[in-house]
Formats: C-alpha cells, sequence, structure tokens
C-alpha cells in the first residue's frame, strides 16, 4: 500500500497535483496593554558610544587629582624653603645682607637709590613681579632686560645708589652672564638661585662678592610633573623676593600700611583701605605693650636700648629716670643708634629718651586727619607752643615728638607723630 509522501506540495499517487497549503504561521506575540512598560528600540547610531556616568566621574576626579598634586608640590617646595631659611647658614647670611644692601641705599630728600631686577624667561615675568612689588611698598624698582641692557639700557643703573638683583634657577643664564663684565664692581649684587652653595653657582664664581639668596626646590620638576616646565621653581623664587620686599619695607617704613595705602588707591584693595578716618586711640601702641628696661638708669647704655627694643613686641621701651619721672624710647629714635652710640651712656644721648613731661597730650577721640592738621599747622607756623586739641595743656610740638592718648584722664597709649603724619 502506497502511502502520501510530504514535499514542498502534496501529491496524490496517480493524481494530479494541487496547489500547495503553506503551513500555518507561528502564533504572534500578544502585544501589551498601554498601562504596562514597553521599552522604545534605540535607533541604530554610527557615532562614538556616550561615556557612562561612571566614567565622566572618574576623568572629573582624574582631574582633580593632577591640580592637587601641582598644589601639594608648589606647598612642600615652600615648607622646604622656610625650613632653609631658619636653619641653613648661608641662607640666612645672604637674606641678611640682601636687605642691608637694599636699605643701606634708600636716603631721604629724592636720594634713593632703586633696585634693578633682572631676569629671563620665566624668571624674568618673576622679576617684573617682584619690581610691582617693591614699588607699592615704597621701595623704588624698575626691570631690566639683560640683552637690552647691553644695548644700551645700562644708562638705567646708577652705580652710587642702585643695588641689583638678578633671578636665574640655573644659576648660569648665558645672557647674565654676558652682562656681568659690564657692571661696576661698586654696585651690590643680589642672586636669587637654585644653588644653596656659592662655590656651585657659576655666577657668584664670576662675581664673588655676590649675596647668595638659595631658592631651591626639593625635588626636580621632571621628578613631579614629568616636564621641566617652570613651575615650583618659579614659585620659590617669588617667595624669596617677596620676603626681600617686604622685610625691607618694615626696616625703612615706619607703617608699611600706610605707605601701601597711598601707593594703590585702586581696585578692591584700594576700596578696602578708604576707610572713615580713625581716631588717634587706634594708631596709639598700649602701655601694656611697651617693654620695661628694669636697670638704673645712671647705668643704661645705647646697647641696653637696642637690646630691650629689640626684645620688645611693640619696639618701644620705657625706662624710669631719678626720683621716679618716667621715660619711653620710640622705635624711630632707637634706629638712629649708631655703633658708636651703642657704649654710651643715656646721659650722653639727651636726644634719645622722651619724658613724660615732654609728650603732647591729646584726647582718645580726636580724628586723626584733625590731629595731623594740627601739628602740621604747629610746625609750619613755627610757634613752639600751641594748646593741643582737645586739652588745656601747652605742649611743645615737632615730627620727633611722642603723643600721649588719654582717655577720662588716664594715658592709654603713645603714637609717634611721624607715625600719625604717615597714616593720613
Amino acid at each position: 500500500q502506497q502511502r502520501p509522501v510530504h514535499n514542498s506540495e502534496v501529491y496524490l499517487l496517480n493524481q494530479t497535483p494541487f496547489p500547495a497549503i503553506p503551513p500555518p504561521s507561528p502564533p504572534s506575540p500578544i502585544t501589551p496593554a498601554e498601562s504596562e512598560f514597553c521599552a522604545p528600540i534605540e535607533a541604530l547610531s554610527l557615532s562614538e558610544p556616550s561615556i557612562a556616568v561612571g566614567d565622566v566621574r572618574s576623568a572629573f576626579e582624574d582631574r582633580l587629582v593632577g591640580a592637587v598634586h601641582v598644589l601639594n608640590t608648589e606647598a612642600e617646595a615652600l615648607h622646604c624653603l622656610a625650613k632653609l631659611y631658619s636653619t641653613d647658614r648661608t641662607a640666612r647670611d645672604g637674606f641678611g645682607r640682601a636687605v642691608d644692601a637694599i636699605t643701606s641705599r634708600q636716603g631721604e630728600d629724592g636720594n634713593s637709590g632703586k633696585v634693578v631686577v633682572v631676569g629671563v624667561g620665566k624668571s624674568g615675568h618673576i622679576a617684573k613681579k617682584l619690581v610691582a612689588t617693591f614699588n607699592s611698598l615704597a621701595i623704588q624698582a624698575v626691570f631690566l632686560h639683560p640683552t637690552e641692557a647691553l644695548h644700551g639700557d645700562l644708562g638705567q643703573i646708577d652705580n652710587r645708589r642702585d643695588t641689583l638683583l638678578l633671578i636665574t634657577f640655573s644659576g648660569k643664564t648665558p645672557e647674565l652672564l654676558l652682562l656681568l663684565p659690564h657692571l661696576a664692581k661698586s654696585l651690590p649684587l643680589i642672586l636669587i638661585t637654585s644653588h644653596t652653595h656659592p662655590h656651585t653657582c657659576e655666577i657668584v664664581r664670576h662675581r664673588p662678592d655676590t649675596i647668595l639668596l638659595p631658592a631651591p626646590v626639593h625635588e626636580p620638576e621632571t621628578t613631579s610633573f614629568g616636564v621641566s616646565a617652570p613651575t615650583t621653581s618659579t614659585t620659590v623664587a617669588l617667595a624669596v623676593g617677596d620676603a626681600l620686599a617686604m622685610v625691607a619695607s618694615q626696616e625703612l617704613h615706619p607703617s608699611v600700611a600706610s605707605v601701601f595705602a597711598k601707593n594703590h588707591p585702586g581696585g578692591a584693595i584700594g576700596a578696602a583701605l578708604r576707610r572713615p578716618q580713625e581716631e588717634v586711640r587706634h594708631l596709639a601702641t598700649p602701655l601694656n605693650d611697651i617693654a620695661y628696661l628694669e636697670k638704673d638708669f645712671l647705668a643704661v647704655t645705647g646697647a641696653d636700648i637696642l637690646r630691650a627694643g629689640y626684645a620688645s613686641p611693640s619696639g618701644w621701651v620705657r625706662l624710669d629716670y631719678p626720683a621716679g619721672c618716667g621715660g619711653v624710647v620710640s622705635p624711630s629714635r632707637i634706629r638712629r643708634l649708631s655703633a658708636s652710640d651703642l657704649g654710651r651712656s643715656i646721659q650722653e644721648l639727651p636726644w634719645l629718651v622722651t619724658s613724660k613731661e615732654d609728650f603732647v597730650r591729646m584726647r582718645a577721640e580726636t580724628t586723626t586727619r584733625d590731629a595731623a592738621e594740627w601739628i602740621r599747622a604747629v610746625t609750619a607756623s613755627g610757634v613752639p607752643l600751641l594748646s593741643v586739641p582737645g586739652s588745656s595743656n601747652e605742649s611743645e610740638c615737632s615730627e620727633d615728638s611722642i603723643i600721649s592718648v588719654s582717655e577720662k584722664g588716664e594715658c592709654v597709649g603713645l603714637v609717634e607723630v611721624a607715625r600719625l603724619l604717615e597714616e593720613v
């Protein structure tokens, strides 16, 4: 018995073939209801796949890690620099000599010398910033490019009054070495460089009297960042220069804040400095901050006063005259002491101590402007005795006098007249 054979078409034996009947289609999936979630099919995109949220956060953190590494590296360099100037003899002696070189050439009546700052490349940019800092602190300074100096700008240098400040990390910048033979031997030369010892620095070997200010880094920049781009080296050079400018200005001016306010009237800093007129009491040094020299008056020497002033937080010194009549020595008068004065007794230095009877008395609530106007009127008139504003006393007054600031009849502090005039 023959059975049907299944194929793409169905044949019956001994029968004419019939058209093929397609097999039934598989069942279609059930269409979800509108209330059920249905994820749309994303369109095909040939662009780069978007970064996952986790990858974006990782890239952001990598940036911050790099930034913090730079900040930590430069902070470590400054920490090591501070330690160097606290302990290293070469650095400490060099800084003291550098301050002396600048302050000794600052005269009066327009005869002050200037600081000529020289540098190339990134060191040149640091030099220009330091020039701006010196000028704002009332120490005249100019920038000099060494190549331009060889082409006529050497005329900017006054060999009798100026001080030269060179900045070079390597200590062997060719432009600076070419400049050295053309500098007068009498010109004080200060060098900010990475070298911590004079014998390793080529510029010092060419000019042995150079004052060395070390500004090293704790590790090479290629080690820190994989590139020798000036970063930590310029940071430490700038820090040493800032320290030099600040300390020199503090020694030259009784009130650095007042000279800075005069030289910086603009911008946010100038706006902050333009404050309402204060009362005299705010300028006065409280009596409790004036060191007392416990020594027999007749035995006190200029050296005793100098030591006491150095140890005093305020720079003032108080002592007793015979018979209990007290007197004080102001910071400006202490600075006038010469080497020959140190071995002399107080009796041989009558200009040094100001007795209480010679104080100019002024009420604490007097404004600095009113006090300054009165003092200027007195000195301009030539009249030695005038009534002090707000007081019935008569006192002799000059820029060298000392003001006793009184509140309710009691002295609460002292201020130098010169300091008051600088403040207004």
